[in-house]
């Protein structure tokens, strides 16, 4: 039997509406699966020990950290990432699976991978929501940032591959739970530009949140989609409002201090 040699890592926190079936996808594929999870009050845990997952824990809020404390855990020489509402499709599953079958996997240090996003249920493929990310990799050849929300894969060598099939992505579940997480990531945001001087104002928090929407929905197609995501494109028009409003208070703090 050929080692398969590829381990899934993923962080979780109350993610048991989703990681069974991030699980489920990767089945026969990883022959280990590090968990690192971020205080779980729900039933994710008891399903990463379904799957003999291993799970180590994480205080903080820096998901680049978070992933950084799973990858130096690794025992096999393959990572491949996936967040707790991501999975894998049935035929890029197959496609890494022949590339292990035929000893073609090695030929790259790293694989970009395309993502088929969801809002409500729906596939999306325009208005950002068609892209490409740095997820199966060698652990050596691989550095994590350290953010608290996107945090970047980076290769640290030029032999960079690219699979066919996708990811698939629930990330805009309900309306609640998208607004839930803009606000935090707006926030975020907020933070890190503050922190690298960046300067808000009345007009940008007016200009910035209306072009963001142009941008989506109209720039790059998002209508393409169909009316129904207009709900998350002013979700992004609402993250890009609230960030650059959070800046501004934190700038008149700062003045004021």
């Amino acid at each position: 039997m050929t080692r398969l040699n590829i381990s899934l890592l993923t962080a979780t926190k109350n993610s048991q509406e989703t990681v069974e079936k991030t699980f489920r996808s990767v089945k026969d594929l990883v022959d280990e699966i590090i968990v690192v999870d971020n205080g779980s009050k729900d039933k994710t845990l008891a399903i990463a020990k379904k799957y003999q997952a291993k799970i180590i824990f994480y205080k903080g809020k820096n998901l680049g950290k978070q992933y950084q404390k799973g990858l130096k855990l690794i025992k096999n020489q393959w990572v491949l990432i996936l967040d707790s509402d991501e999975y894998l499709s049935k035929q890029l599953k197959k496609e890494i699976k022949d590339k292990i079958k035929n000893k073609s996997l090695n030929n790259f240090d790293g694989y970009f991978i395309p993502f088929q996003n969801h809002f409500l249920g729906r596939p999306i493929n325009y208005g950002g929501e068609n892209y490409i990310m740095l997820r199966l990799f060698k652990k050596n050849k691989i550095k994590i940032t350290s953010e608290p929300t996107h945090q970047k894969y980076i290769l640290t060598s030029k032999k960079i591959g690219y699979l066919k099939n996708k990811i698939i992505h629930y990330s805009y579940r309900s309306l609640s739970q998208m607004l839930k997480k803009f606000t935090y990531y707006a926030i975020e945001e907020a933070k890190k530009k503050f922190k690298k001087g960046e300067k808000s104002s009345l007009k940008k928090i007016i200009l910035y949140s209306l072009h963001m929407f142009y941008a989506r929905f109209i720039k790059d197609e998002g209508f393409k989609d169909g009316l129904f995501r207009i709900p998350l494109d002013l979700g992004f028009t609402y993250m890009e409002f609230l960030t650059y409003l959070v800046l501004f208070i934190l700038q008149l703090r700062k003045k004021y201090e």
